[in-house]
């Protein structure tokens, strides 16, 4: 049984008609295949992205099957239908959305493939959730044409998190350590404690002196300043597509102090939290 949590399905474009936008978003959604089903997708005349945020199974994609868990993600392309068998007691959750349109066409994506997403502090990795909540919010307003603009402006930058972001990542994971990307997810993961330097280093597997060497060889920083680069980056987010406090947001990022949190977030930055979310 496949639950639609949230699914929206946009006004289509005709052939030739006036269209918002070279990329153009069709439908958008959240949904639960429950453990030891099947969902059936793809084969319609669209781009499909489904990525996977809970749970695990085998996808049939391309004739393959691929072992898919949470954490990756898949665009099939116009036309191919896709299998996915969720594991027995265990349901599988999926943000998923149809999309199609010049952009896509001339992109060089590489479709039917399971990819996976390498936390980075280079890469241009928004968090995607909010990404989606935001385009999810907005479709609940109407379809109108300047709430449909913006929809698939927003669309536009959601995509290029997993199509770019994910291919620098996976070029860099190839050249990298992968005790240090192993570290990297771990960080990811934390965001909201205040880890120490033998903390991360134990999750290693390392000494904290051997670690760091290996850490600044593959990133150029050290553990804790990359630790805190990733933390004022999820910060930015927040301040972007939430209306959260900046207190509020420092104790979500593990800071126990909201002064100390600003000062770093300016030192980073260039300018205050409050001076970043007023930029626009």
């Amino acid at each position: 049984m496949v639950k639609e949590i949230r699914y929206f399905r946009l006004p289509s474009v005709p052939e030739g008609g006036d269209r918002l936008h070279d990329l153009h978003l069709t439908e958008a959604g959240e949904l639960e295949v429950e453990g030891g089903t099947i969902w059936n997708g793809g084969g319609i005349n669209e781009y499909f992205l489904a990525w996977c945020t809970r749970g695990e199974g085998i996808v049939v994609l391309a004739g393959e099957q691929v072992p898919l868990e949470d954490g990756q993600f898949f665009i099939s392309p116009p036309g191919e239908t896709f299998k996915f068998y969720s594991v027995l007691k265990r349901n599988s959750r999926f943000l998923v959305a149809g999309f199609s349109g010049k952009t896509n066409r001339m992109s060089g994506m590489e479709c039917s493939i399971v990819r996976n997403l390498v936390p980075s502090v280079n890469n241009m990795v928004a968090n995607r959730e909010l990404l989606f909540d935001e385009i999810f919010n907005n479709l609940m307003k109407g379809c109108y044409r300047s709430n449909l603009e913006y929809i698939n402006f927003c669309f536009g930058h959601l995509l290029a998190t997993f199509v770019y972001a994910s291919r620098n990542s996976d070029d860099l994971a190839d050249e990298s350590n992968p005790v240090v990307y192993r570290a990297i997810g771990f960080l990811e993961k934390n965001l909201h404690r205040k880890l120490t330097l033998k903390q991360i280093a134990l999750e290693a597997g390392f000494s904290p002196t051997y670690f760091t060497t290996l850490f600044r060889r593959e990133t150029n920083y050290a553990p804790l300043s990359y630790f805190s680069h990733l933390k004022i980056l999820k910060a930015c987010e927040y301040l972007d597509y939430t209306r959260m406090k900046v207190k509020d947001i420092s104790f979500k990022l593990g800071f126990t102090d909201p002064y100390y949190f600003t000062r770093d977030f300016k030192l980073k930055m260039g300018m205050s939290p409050r001076q970043y979310r007023r930029r626009v």
